[in-house]
């Protein structure tokens, strides 16, 4: 069907998907303590060697072929970057790095836009009915988005001369497997991890901040945004859905997809964290944003740098006049939004967000101002809007959820669809609200701070964690624990990117 959803791994008859996810209980139970163990128990000089082994085995847990593909992909542009490195002549060096741009783009295409490319087509040309030349429905394997960004920002460091190669191509391509962040990111750079492979501390405060952050970010993902799920999906099931059921999916799914995402980055970060690394912070209570310019400096934080500095800066950024800057920031913001998906309602989420940022540019609207009731309610208005494209299946279905929002459908909220909004799922909603309202002032409260904060207070390698942190994380991942044992796990939203 035109403008159906790009698949996020290989489904089993239940819906499932059977790669290995963070929120389950084979991982937390088998896969990480094995894993820790034979990480310390490996001598220094080679735990490389064993992170690249054991995340090629939690990639290969769902398929191998999807394995040996991101390892092919990985030694063809390691050995490109080191030829590229070595040159001088500045042509040569630039029609590497185009071919290379284009070899890796071009295989994210065939995996991810190859399906919307020929039923976008045959639905425009050939009356809906598919084309002779078109192949089965492609698989898009977990994680690519992710790790051929990553491939991209160390051809283009190495290029510009900003980075120097990786001395060796285990560490390189350990990197790139890393399995905390190879699924659904943050999106790092070598630059990032580079001289933390050569010599990092391992220690028992950074090993304490790891487990805290992850059982933190394991907490969000199963209590809360597995709980408002619950809503948002009945939600956008409903037929010409009324304001008071699209606003109530609307604002479930922004909880349900905040949560999810950043309970997977901070579960990435403390991950990492167990095994001496340190990751850039990927959200920064994006909820509370008074503009849209604000937001993108919050929200996905490894994201919006990454098309900042690969994407628009090479576009021309502000440098060309004001009018190539915004034709800039809509471009960088439509190939951002198609980058999460083969979707028109991607395309759509991405030309809005860009819009928004092209009106706050021409009226000067500053990222700095204070905070305002008005305009953190205009800003909650549009990101909330862009949730409904970037949840809808199809643009009829996020045209419904709008005209339903906007009381084009009536406004009660009808008893045929009241029974699936449960009291456990609102309750957890409302948590889930209050907590992203009011995120800094918890972290303050519990003394938690980010790696960001850490880095700039010289705390990164002895991590302070304050008891009533220890405790809160200990008791809400010990509840999260507990509910994936009673019911089954849930894959993390961003696996299908």
């Amino acid at each position: 069907m035109f403008g159906s959803r790009p698949v996020g791994g290989d489904l089993n008859h239940t819906g499932k998907v059977w790669a290995m996810v963070f929120s389950s209980v084979i991982f937390i139970f088998t896969y990480l303590p094995l894993f820790l163990a034979i990480y310390y128990l490996t001598p220094t000089q080679y735990r490389s060697y064993t992170i690249l082994i054991l995340s090629y085995a939690f990639y290969a847990w769902w398929r191998v072929d999807f394995a040996l593909l991101m390892f092919f992909t990985t030694l063809v542009n390691y050995l490109a970057v080191a030829l590229m490195f070595r040159l001088d002549q500045d042509r040569v060096r630039l029609n590497i790095l185009v071919g290379m741009v284009v070899a890796n783009l071009g295989l994210l295409f065939y995996f991810k836009y190859f399906n919307f490319f020929a039923e976008s087509t045959s639905f425009a040309f050939n009356s809906g009915e598919a084309y002779a030349w078109a192949l089965p429905q492609v698989i898009l394997p977990i994680g690519i988005s992710f790790y051929i960004f990553h491939n991209l920002s160390y051809l283009v460091d190495v290029y510009r001369r900003d980075l120097t190669p990786s001395r060796s191509f285990v560490d390189f391509s350990a990197f790139i497997a890393f399995f905390p962040h190879q699924i659904a990111g943050p999106v790092l750079r070598f630059a990032d991890l580079k001289e933390q492979f050569y010599d990092r501390a391992h220690n028992a405060s950074k090993f304490n901040y790891g487990a805290v952050r992850f059982m933190t970010g394991l907490a969000k993902k199963v209590l809360i945004a597995d709980s408002a799920a619950v809503i948002a999906d009945a939600a956008f099931a409903i037929p010409n859905p009324t304001a008071s059921e699209a606003w109530l999916g609307a604002i479930a799914y922004s909880i349900q997809l905040y949560f999810d995402f950043s309970g997977y980055s901070s579960m990435a970060i403390g991950l990492a964290m167990m095994v001496g690394f340190y990751f850039v912070e990927n959200f920064d209570a994006p909820y509370t944003s008074v503009n849209i310019t604000d937001f993108w400096r919050r929200w996905h934080i490894s994201l919006s740098s990454w098309l900042r500095d690969y994407l628009y800066i090479s576009l021309g950024g502000n440098r060309i006049g004001i009018s190539r800057t915004y034709v800039n920031l809509a471009a960088t913001m439509v190939l951002g939004g198609l980058w999460h998906g083969a979707n028109m309602t991607f395309i759509v989420w991405g030309a809005w967000h860009g819009l928004w940022l092209i009106i706050e540019r021409i009226f000067k609207i500053s990222a700095n101002a204070p905070f305002q009731i008005g305009n953190w309610l205009l800003t909650t208005l549009v990101f909330v809007i862009g949730w409904v494209f970037f949840r809808s299946e199809t643009m009829g279905q996020a045209k419904d959820m709008l005209s339903g929002m906007f009381g084009l459908q009536g406004f009660a909220l009808r008893s045929d669809y009241a029974w699936q909004f449960t009291a456990f799922s609102l309750v957890f909603l409302a948590l889930g609200i209050a907590i992203a309202l009011g995120e800094r002032q918890l972290r303050k409260a519990f003394c938690l701070k980010s790696t960001h904060e850490l880095v700039k207070t010289n705390e990164i390698d002895n991590p302070p964690i304050s008891q009533p942190m220890a405790i809160a994380a200990t008791v809400l991942g010990g509840l999260a624990i507990l509910k994936l044992v009673a019911d089954s796990d849930t894959p993390f939203l961003y696996f299908q990117f």
